[in-house]
C-alpha cells in the first residue's frame, strides 16, 4: 500500500505540476507562433479550473504515465485549437463549432490535416488507454464531472449569470472574452451560455407581432398571396447568373505591402469602376462562405457565429432558388468540392436547387494544388447549362468558386505576374489569384452577355480573405486593427465589404453602392420586375437594408456612408433602438421560416409563393435522391 504522502503527490501535487509546466509551454507557443495571448489576470482562475479537472483526470486514469499523456493531448487540443481559430477566423472556439467539426477538418491539408487526425487519434488512444471506473476515488471523480454537467444542463442560467459578473462578457468581441478568461474558463462559460440561450421556436403571435413591425402599413394577417399564377412561359423570363468568387477582395488597398501592380486585371477594373465600386457586406471574415451563401440565396441576415447551413437551415424555404422555381426556372448549384461540406447536399436541397454538380462532376483538368480553375469551372458549367439556353428554358445559374481558397497555390499555367515589396509570401500569392479570378471572371462575362444579353449577372466575394495571424498584412496598412475591441466603427464596415457587380442585361453594370449581403436576392426579384411575392418582401428597400448584423452587434450604414455601431450598450446612437427592433423582428421570422413551425408559410402571414411545379427529384452528384422538392414547408 502507498503511503499517504505518495498518494497526494501522485493524485493532487503532480497534476498541478504538470498543469503548469504544459500550461506554460502551450501558452508560449501560441504566443510566438500565432500571436495569441491571454491577460494575465485571466492565468489564475483558468490554471486553477485546469488544476482541478486535471486532479478529478488523474483520479479516473489507471496510472501517471498515462494520465500525463492525455493531460498533454486534451490540452494542446484546446489550447492549440482556441488560438488557431482565433488566428484564421478572429475568434476562439465557441459550442456551435461542435456541428461543424467535420467540415472544419475537410479544410486542412497535408501538415496540417495530418496534425489534426494525429491529435483525434491520440485523444481517442489515449482516452482508452487512461479511463478507468474501477477504484473509489475514480467514481467520485467521474460523478463530479457528471454534477458539473448536470449544472451547465439544467441549471446553465445562475452559472452564467455568475461567471459573467465575475469574468465578463463582450458579446462582440469574443476574441477579447477569451483573452480575459483562459481557454478553460472560456469554454465552461460559454458552453453554458449556448444551453442558457436554447429557445423554443416562435409561436404564431411572435410571429405576427414580428412581421406587423416589418409591415406596419399592411396588417400581415390579411396580406394576400400577391404571387405569380404560374411558371412562365419559354422565353418570357430573364435569366440569372449569380457567381460567388472565393476570398475575393481588393488587395491595392494594402498599401503598406508595395505591390507591383494592380491586382486585378484591367477589364475588371474599369467594370467594377462603371458600378461605382459598389461592394456587398457580408456576414464573415476569412471563412464560413456557407453563411455568405445563405443570406444571398435567402435574403436574411446571419446574426450569430455559426454556419445556418450546418444547423439552423432545417426545413424547405422560400429561398430565391425556390421562388424561381415557381415560375418555371431551373436552377443549378455549381462548387468543384465535396458535396457535403458545409453540408450542401441538404442545405441546396432546402433552399430550393433543382440539382447540383460537386467535385464528382467535373473534370478536374486545371487544378492549383486542391482546387479547380475557375476558368475550366466556368467552361464546364456553361457546356451543362447550354442547352437549357438554347431552349429557351428561363435558368437560376449559380456558381461557387473553389480557386482563391487558403492557401492561394498557382498551377504552373498561372505564373506570377505581381510581386510584393514586403516579401511577404502569402500575400503574393493571393494577389495573384486575385488577378487571374479577375481575367477568367471577365472572359466568362463577355460570353454569358453575348450569348444571354438579357441576361441578370450578379457577382461578388463571399469574404475578407485571410493574411496573416491577427489580421497582419490588414493592421500594417492601418485597414483594420489586431482585434475586433480597437476597430474604428469604419472598419467594421471595411471587414466585410468585397466587390460587388451587377449587370441588368442590356443597361449593363448597375450602381448599388455598399449593400448587405442578404439584399441580393430581393434585388434580383426587382431586376426581374417582382413576379413572385416571397418572405423577402418583409426586409426589403429603405434603410432596413442597410442594417449589417454580426456576432453580438449590428452596424447600421446610412446612405451618406455614416457608420452607426450598435453593440447593445447604453453608448449607443439613437439609431440603434430602432434598428435593433427591426433586427429582432427579423431573426423572428428568420427563425420561424428557416427552422420553426412556419406559421409565416401555413397561415399566409407573410408573403408566400406559390408552390414549384412538379419536375423530377433532386439532382446530386447524377444520382437521384428519394426525397421531394415541392413542398416550401418540411
Amino acid at each position: 500500500m502507498r503511503r499517504p504522502s505518495k498518494a497526494v503527490f501522485h493524485h493532487w501535487i503532480l497534476p498541478c505540476v504538470a498543469v503548469i509546466l504544459l500550461y506554460a509551454g502551450l501558452q508560449l507557443a501560441v504566443a510566438l507562433l500565432l500571436g495569441v495571448t491571454l491577460k494575465p489576470k485571466a492565468i489564475p482562475a483558468d490554471l486553477l479550473l485546469h488544476c482541478i479537472a486535471a486532479v478529478g483526470l488523474r483520479a479516473l486514469s489507471r496510472n501517471t504515465p498515462v494520465f500525463v499523456a492525455l493531460l498533454a493531448v486534451l490540452m494542446g487540443v484546446v489550447h492549440l485549437g482556441n488560438a488557431m481559430k482565433i488566428a484564421i477566423l478572429g475568434g476562439p472556439v465557441m459550442p456551435d463549432d461542435a456541428g461543424s467539426l467535420r467540415t472544419l477538418l475537410l479544410l486542412f491539408e497535408g501538415g496540417w490535416l495530418l496534425l489534426a487526425l494525429t491529435a483525434g487519434a491520440a485523444l481517442a488512444v489515449a482516452l482508452l488507454a487512461a479511463l478507468t471506473l474501477r477504484p473509489r476515488r475514480a467514481r467520485l471523480a467521474a460523478g463530479g464531472f457528471a454534477a458539473v454537467a448536470a449544472l451547465v444542463a439544467f441549471a446553465p442560467g445562475p452559472l452564467v449569470a455568475a461567471m459573467d459578473r465575475h469574468f465578463g462578457n463582450v458579446v462582440w468581441d469574443q476574441h477579447a472574452n477569451y483573452g480575459w478568461r483562459g481557454p478553460l474558463v472560456h469554454a465552461l462559460q460559454e458552453t453554458a451560455r449556448y444551453a442558457a440561450r436554447r429557445e423554443a421556436p416562435p409561436d404564431r403571435a411572435a410571429v405576427l407581432a414580428a412581421a406587423e413591425l416589418l409591415l406596419p402599413a399592411a396588417p400581415p394577417a390579411a396580406l394576400t398571396n400577391a404571387a405569380a399564377s404560374g411558371p412562365v412561359p419559354h422565353g418570357a423570363a430573364r435569366n440569372v447568373h449569380m457567381i460567388v468568387l472565393e476570398s475575393f477582395w481588393d488587395p491595392s488597398v494594402l498599401e503598406a505591402a508595395g505591390l507591383s501592380r494592380d491586382p486585378f486585371a484591367k477589364e475588371f477594373r474599369d467594370l467594377w469602376d462603371a458600378t461605382g465600386r459598389s461592394r456587398v457586406l457580408s456576414p464573415v471574415f476569412g471563412g464560413y462562405t456557407a453563411n455568405a451563401e445563405f443570406e444571398a440565396l435567402c435574403g436574411f441576415p446571419v446574426s450569430d457565429d455559426a454556419v445556418f447551413f450546418e444547423g439552423r437551415l432545417r426545413r424547405d424555404a422560400p429561398c430565391l432558388p425556390r421562388a424561381l422555381g415557381a415560375l418555371g426556372y431551373r436552377s443549378f448549384a455549381a462548387h468543384p468540392n465535396v458535396a457535403v461540406f458545409w453540408n450542401r447536399v441538404h442545405a441546396y436541397r432546402r433552399v430550393g436547387f433543382d440539382t447540383y454538380w460537386s467535385k464528382r462532376d467535373f473534370e478536374l483538368d486545371d487544378m492549383n494544388g486542391s482546387f479547380l480553375g475557375d476558368a475550366s469551372l466556368y467552361r464546364q458549367v456553361m457546356d451543362k447549362v447550354t442547352p437549357f439556353l438554347d431552349a429557351g428554358v428561363p435558368i437560376f445559374n449559380y456558381i461557387l468558386t473553389f480557386f482563391g481558397h487558403l492557401d492561394f497555390p498557382l498551377a504552373d499555367s498561372r505564373p506570377p505576374v505581381i510581386a510584393t515589396g514586403d516579401g511577404d509570401e502569402r500575400l503574393a500569392l493571393y494577389a495573384n489569384t486575385v488577378y487571374y479570378k479577375s481575367f477568367e471572371l471577365m472572359a466568362l462575362l463577355a460570353e454569358l452577355r453575348a450569348r444571354d444579353p438579357d441576361g441578370i449577372i450578379v457577382v461578388f466575394g463571399d469574404h475578407l480573405p485571410f493574411l496573416g495571424p491577427n489580421n497582419e498584412q490588414y493592421v500594417a496598412s492601418g485597414v483594420l486593427e489586431s482585434n475586433r475591441g480597437a476597430f474604428s466603427d469604419a472598419m467594421f464596415v471595411e471587414a466585410q465589404a468585397t466587390p460587388l457587380i451587377v449587370i441588368d442585361g442590356r443597361r449593363g453594370p448597375l450602381r448599388v453602392g455598399d449593400m448587405p449581403l442578404y439584399g441580393l436576392p430581393s434585388l434580383v426579384l426587382e431586376l426581374l420586375g417582382n413576379p413572385v411575392d416571397t418572405p423577402m418582401s418583409l426586409i426589403r428597400g429603405g434603410t432596413a437594408l442597410q442594417v449589417r448584423p454580426l456576432p453580438g452587434m449590428h452596424v447600421v450604414q446610412h446612405d451618406d456612408g455614416k457608420v452607426a455601431v450598435c453593440r447593445g450598450e447604453e453608448r449607443d446612437p439613437t439609431v440603434c433602438l430602432a434598428s435593433a427592433a427591426w433586427l429582432a423582428a427579423v431573426n423572428t421570422i428568420a427563425r420561424d421560416l428557416f427552422s420553426g413551425r412556419q406559421h409565416a408559410l401555413r397561415e399566409r402571414i407573410v408573403p408566400t409563393p406559390p408552390a414549384p411545379p412538379l419536375r423530377e427529384p433532386y439532382l446530386i452528384e447524377g444520382r437521384r435522391p428519394a426525397w421531394p422538392t415541392q413542398s416550401t414547408a418540411g
